[in-house]
């Protein structure tokens, strides 16, 4: 093993300093005049060109190869991997955007992914690693018996996972689509070829040593536009350290800013709009009738008084882009109401935690508190995470390779805020106050593809911080055309979130293939089946819940981060109950488990879409939404599912019988770590 570690390390110090040059090459080309768009197809091509090259040379037909990495990846660099594999388009660009958005608040994300990752060395990964075997749905099966649990393990394996895959395809599509000038649509399909070429040649084993490749561009990627623009701030290149001078800077720029004439107006505007469309929406559905026949009173006079064309063609348009029936108009104008009054309501300043003690306050804190628990037990639940365990040498190595996964993350969950608050600097300096027509060019961009919007409501042809939309999704990767940096640096970051984002979706989509194929087909169905007939069956899999998830992201369903959350609140809610008290709980049951983790699902499910959709247009279903319970957002249903779980399994648990001796020695085998450490 030494020899091995030792010329692994090798190869991937060889591997960054090759990069770095690739890096350093483009910026020199750049400085002679090469165009911006040739850069970002240069580190497109290049980096997924490496990613390929790893993941043909690591391809197998071994099914423990495939499926585990043959349990031959040492601490070291499972850490490195898992890192790669948890630090998904999420964490690289929602993360700093949430921060810069919500302030305080976003630290949420911190505080829980952190502690995930804590309960996973403490309650699980040396339990799991001890089991062995390949699956999550594996683990339970055994501990509790019976397919009925391997199939609703198998069921939220897929939801869980499928649901954070289509997040990580939509932030490729993001990045391809501003970078590389392709159409957001065909980018998502084109960031296909990244993930497939590793994860469906080897499985785990191309995919543990491409995440690592992937770590080493994802890091330098975050890192570097930060360290910049700290130094040209501060005169210091490390952020983390000056970026709480930079925050007082801030926090006077906000006292300013806030309480302008202009800024005050301008939400006091957007505020009446917000009560126009609620009137609007009271009023319905004689208000979309008034609404179209003003528009065609007003279409007459102006072609009778021979007004110019171009004014008439802009309220044909308008009246043809009217909603056809009241029912989307509903639709339509509470989705303006509430943009509307999102931009009216008081900002927050970024440093104040809860401000003020009314029920707002009150509704800040319980969702803080609420989504940290959520993405606590969802970190120590998600099948893909939990998976990278299986793959160490030993129980030893496992409880290693968490240690290094922390450090290797911790690099990246440190800068994020300092992220925040820099970019905010530049935004309020830069950009805040300025004459709207001699906006940045970058804003024009990014407008394109509806990461950012401008607005000047009240007509004063300058720019008002309400005025000004962005979404969290672009504060990262746009954080070099803010600060004015070399597109160089614009396309390093691109590529360090499509690694972020290629890393975490080749995990995903191993998980859920191997669910279906292993899982299901193997375990269940044909368990007689031959070793090459169960990776194609799996290649397969892998295909279609690909090409599935590229068009579910085409469709734009979310911010990042949100459809992330609900990822972390299904896992946690169907799997983490049933984990504990499978190991912990000598008396939880089969019965116990298996309603515990259908009511868990179904709880947290139910919540999501109650709370978050009003609507499934393609089944026809509409007035879903329902108000909150105690004010928790839909991001963390999770409160709910893993309560539920937990209270199923153990009420029902003590009412059926007691579990059988097998369960007794299998528990006893598994925990039986501390006195056979190595093994």
């Amino acid at each position: 093993m030494p020899g091995l570690l030792t010329r692994l390390q090798r190869y991937y110090l060889l591997y960054t300093g090759g990069f770095i040059l690739f890096v350093a090459a483009l910026a020199l080309l750049e400085d002679h005049g090469m165009p911006p768009r040739w850069i970002g197809y240069s580190f497109l091509i290049f980096t997924i060109s490496m990613y390929a090259v790893i993941g043909i040379m690591s391809r197998t037909s071994d099914v423990s190869e495939f499926y585990v990495a043959g349990r031959r990846v040492p601490a070291f660099f499972n850490g490195m991997a898992t890192g790669a594999d948890w630090m998904s388009a999420a964490s690289f660009i929602g993360l700093a955007g949430t921060l810069y958005l919500s302030g305080y608040q976003g630290l949420a994300f911190v505080l829980g992914w952190t502690g995930g990752f804590v309960l996973v060395a403490l309650l699980l990964a040396p339990y799991l690693r001890r089991f062995g075997e390949y699956t999550i749905p594996d683990f339970l099966s055994a501990r509790y018996g019976g397919n009925a649990i391997r199939l609703v393990a198998v069921a939220a394996a897929i939801l869980a996972s499928f649901v954070y895959v289509v997040a990580q395809i939509y932030g490729v599509g993001v990045i391809t689509s501003r970078f590389v000038s392709l159409q957001f649509e065909i980018g998502v399909f084109v960031g296909l070829a990244g993930i497939l070429v590793c994860s469906f040649l080897g499985g785990m084993r191309a995919v543990t040593w491409t995440q690592v490749a992937q770590y080493v561009i994802l890091i330098i990627a975050y890192i570097t536009p930060v360290a910049i623009l700290s130094w040209s701030v501060t005169g210091n290149p490390v952020p983390q350290v000056v970026y709480g001078q930079v925050l007082q800077q801030v926090q006077r720029m906000e006292d300013r800013l806030f309480d302008s004439p202009a800024e005050v107006d301008a939400r006091r505007l957007y505020r009446e709009r917000a009560d126009e469309y609620a009137q609007k929406i009271m009023q319905l559905p004689n208000s979309l009738s008034l609404e179209r026949e003003q528009l065609t009173a007003r279409i007459n006079e102006l072609k009778a008084s021979d007004a110019q064309m171009k004014d008439i063609v802009a309220l044909e348009r308008q009246r043809r882009e009217l909603p056809h029936d009241p029912d989307q108009a509903r639709l339509r104008w509470e989705a303006a109401m509430f943009a509307a009054a999102e931009r009216a309501a008081p900002p927050i300043h970024h440093a104040a935690a809860f401000p003020g003690d009314d029920e707002e306050g009150w509704a800040q804190r319980i969702n803080f508190l609420a989504l940290v628990f959520c993405l606590t037990v969802g970190t120590a639940a998600l099948p893909h995470v939990l998976m990278r365990y299986y793959t160490t040498p030993s129980v030893r190595e496992a409880r290693e390779s968490v240690f290094w996964s922390l450090l290797f993350i911790l690099l990246l969950y440190i800068t994020a805020p300092a992220y925040a608050v820099f970019v905010k600097y530049e935004v309020f300096t830069h950009l805040v106050d300025i004459p709207i027509a001699k906006l940045p060019g970058w804003v024009a961009a990014w407008s394109k593809i509806g990461l950012v919007s401008i607005e000047d409501i009240n007509r004063d042809g300058i720019l008002q911080l309400a005025e000004l939309s962005l979404n969290p999704d672009v504060i990262v990767l746009a954080t070099p055309e803010i600060a004015g940096m070399p597109y160089v640096v614009s396309g390093l970051v691109a590529a360090g979130g499509l690694a972020a984002a290629l890393s975490t979706a080749d995990g995903l989509l191993l998980t859920i293939t191997s669910a279906l194929s292993h899982d299901v087909y193997y375990r269940i169905f044909r368990p007689q089946s031959s070793t090459q007939f169960r990776l194609v069956i799996s290649k397969s899999m892998l295909l279609v819940v690909a090409v599935l998830a590229a068009t579910v992201a085409a469709q734009k369903p979310g911010t990042i981060l949100s459809m992330v959350a609900w990822a972390f609140s299904i896992a946690g809610s169907a799997f983490f109950p049933a984990l504990v008290l499978g190991i912990f709980w000598r008396r939880a049951t089969r019965p116990g488990a298996l309603a515990g983790m259908v009511v868990g699902l179904a709880v947290a499910i139910y919540y999501i879409f109650r709370v978050e959709f009003d609507a499934i247009p393609w089944l026809g279903i509409s007035g879903l939404r329902m108000e909150p319970w105690f004010h928790v957002q839909s991001t963390s249903a999770g409160v709910f599912g893993v309560a539920a779980g937990f209270v199923t399994i153990i009420l029902v648990s003590l009412f059926t019988k007691v579990p059988d001796k097998e369960v007794e020695a299998f528990l006893d085998t598994i925990r039986r770590i501390r006195s056979r450490e190595g093994n």
